[in-house]
C-alpha cells in the first residue's frame, strides 16, 4: 500500500485482490463451529496467494520469482479444496460459489502464465 512496487500494476494483482475480499466474504457464512478451522485456513490461503506474488514480484533470481509464483498458485488449489470440503459438508451449494471458482480459475491461468514464460 504505502510502497510502490511494480506487481501492483499486474492485472493478477487486481484479481488476486478481489480474490482476497470474496473468499473473506464467503468464510464470514461458514458455521461458527468452523471458526478456528476451515475460516482460518481459507483466509490465510487466500492471503498467502497475494503475499507470495508481492514478495516474489522482489526477487531478482528468475528462479526464485517463480518458485513464489508456484507457491501463490498451490494456496489457490487449496481454497479450492476447502470450499470443496465445505460443499461436500453442506455448507454451501456450489452454484452459489460462482464468482469465487471465476477468480480462482482467472487467477490460477494467470499465475501459470506468468510461471511459464
Amino acid at each position: 500500500m504505502f510502497i510502490q512496487l511494480k506487481h501492483k500494476s499486474l492485472d493478477v494483482y487486481q484479481v488476486i485482490r478481489e480474490l482476497v475480499k470474496e473468499t473473506y466474504k464467503i468464510s464470514l457464512q461458514l458455521p461458527s463451529e468452523e471458526k478456528f478451522n476451515m475460516v482460518q485456513q481459507i483466509r490465510r490461503a487466500a492471503l498467502s496467494v497475494k503475499l507470495n506474488l508481492a514478495e516474489g514480484s522482489t526477487r531478482k533470481s528468475i528462479i526464485e520469482r517463480k518458485r513464489y509464483l508456484e507457491i501463490s498458485r498451490g494456496s489457490l488449489v487449496e481454497i479450492d479444496a476447502a470450499l470443496e470440503t465445505a460443499i461436500d459438508l453442506n455448507y454451501f451449494k456450489a452454484e452459489n460459489l460462482d464468482p469465487i471458482g471465476i477468480l480462482l480459475n482467472r487467477c490460477f491461468a494467470m499465475l501459470s502464465k506468468m510461471i511459464n514464460s
